[in-house]
């Protein structure tokens, strides 16, 4: 009797897929590691950890807008990222963050 696989014990092949944005470079020179670290410390940081809340999902949106300003990444809508904020929520962290990500402004 066979095991795993097709009757007879063929290997079964498997086809591939490529991711569904394609491949990027990797930030070999770490122009925006010290973005990615802020950001992983604050998904430490949540209670539950992991926990994706709106001061991280900022981090986050500053880390990919580095990697599209440096050519690692492709341009894209926010919204496409999965990164959009409510505009109107009054507290100024949006406008921050344009300010923070903008070209030319200098990131913590």
């Amino acid at each position: 009797m066979s095991g795993f696989g097709s009757p007879g014990g063929g290997a079964v092949s498997v086809k591939p897929t490529p991711p569904e944005r394609g491949s990027f470079p990797l930030d070999h020179d770490a122009e925006c590691k010290h973005l990615i670290s802020s950001y992983l410390r604050c998904l430490r940081r949540q209670n539950p950890p992991g926990r994706n809340n709106e001061e991280c999902r900022i981090l986050a949106k500053g880390y990919l807008n580095c990697r599209m300003e440096k050519g690692l990444m492709a341009k894209d809508e926010w919204s496409n990222l999965g990164l959009t904020f409510d505009e109107t929520a009054g507290d100024g962290k949006q406008n921050n963050l344009d300010e923070q990500t903008s070209p030319g402004s200098k990131s913590r």
